[in-house]
């Protein structure tokens, strides 16, 4: 007999800006029921289909969300030390049924997509831009755990090295790269998170992103802006984009970063200089080491293919909770 689980993976968003009335604390929320009930609620049993080769197949959703975050003061100093009681959690403005798990991970596994912008708007810059990604590949990758690929987007997105822990085979990727044509980035996030991210699952907590370097500016896309965010969200990926603006001021492709960092519970570095591009791999790197894994069952949850918004708050308003804004429930499974 085979079990097949369809997840429900959590990732969500928000600015640390004060959640719906009735918030409640995850502490509040997260006893579990007594063994003992009195009146104990029958469980339904899930659709039970038969295979052309006579074994059966069980399809269940699990109504379990696994949520990610990061925690930092108002200097950007990460907060490490905090717990379950410090935080207030809604999913679709209800408090959670009940919480598993509340963790400080450091060291989750991986699975990283580096893209990078090969348009003619990058050409003065690129060579450098490939050094600082290469060696921000080596670094964070850590054998047998960790997962990155590498595409380069201009016209068209173009895959030059799937999945992979060998670091040399991403440099070579990454040199295949050359510049040119025009600019498809919202084309190259959609289909980095459909074809490569969305079909990756797995048991545990893991930490799915896009690296993007990028200027911002889109002139060549089928795809739209929402098109390309919703697809992350699908996808459980967050995005950290590295703008390569040489310009004295930040223009409509910088607001753009911005707000595809933001919705997906990413962030958006501005190097001042070349030579500063190291300095936001480096920050991004950090990051991918410091955060919290909060594991819990959301109240009311169908199956449904909804949107469904979280907002996570700390009760000390001095920190900055930096999430997703929301996850999508997965579709209703066919009987």
């Amino acid at each position: 007999m085979a079990v097949i689980f369809v997840g429900a993976q959590a990732f969500i968003c928000a600015q640390n800006t004060a959640a719906p009335q009735g918030a409640a604390s995850t502490a509040s929320s997260s006893s579990r029921p007594a063994q003992t009930a009195s009146h104990p609620r029958q469980p339904q049993l899930p659709p039970v289909s038969q295979q052309p080769n006579g074994a059966f197949t069980i399809t269940t959703v699990v109504n379990e969300v696994n949520l990610i975050f990061t925690v930092t003061d108002k200097h950007g100093h990460f907060i490490r030390d905090l717990k379950e009681s410090d935080f207030s959690l809604l999913d679709d403005r209800m408090a959670p049924v009940e919480v598993y798990s509340f963790t400080q991970q450091t060291n989750l596994p991986l699975r990283v997509g580096l893209l990078i912008d090969s348009s003619n708007s990058i050409r003065s810059r690129f060579q450098f831009e490939q050094n600082a990604a290469s060696e921000f590949l080596l670094e964070i990758l850590r054998p047998r755990v960790d997962r990155a690929f590498v595409m380069g987007f201009d016209v068209t997105p173009d895959l030059t090295q799937g999945f992979t822990n060998n670091g040399d085979l991403l440099a070579a990727g990454i040199r295949k790269l050359s510049p040119g044509g025009g600019t498809a980035l919202y084309d190259a996030v959609y289909t980095a998170c459909h074809d490569q991210l969305l079909p990756i699952h797995a048991a545990g907590a893991m930490r799915k992103a896009i690296i993007l370097l990028s200027d911002g500016d889109d002139n060549q896309s089928h795809a739209t802006l929402d098109d390309a965010v919703k697809m992350c969200q699908r996808a459980d990926t967050i995005i950290y984009a590295i703008s390569t603006n040489d310009s004295p001021s930040r223009d409509r492709g910088d607001s753009i970063l911005s707000a595809m960092a933001m919705v997906t519970g990413g962030r958006a570095f501005y190097p001042p200089r070349m030579e500063d591009v190291a300095n936001a791999f480096q920050g991004i790197q950090d990051e991918l080491r410091s955060q919290y894994s909060l594991v819990y069952k959301p109240a009311d949850f169908i199956a449904n293919g909804a949107f469904r918004p979280i907002y996570l708050t700390s009760f000390d308003r001095k920190y900055k909770v930096r999430v997703q804004k929301g996850y999508f429930a997965p579709n209703p499974s066919p009987n």
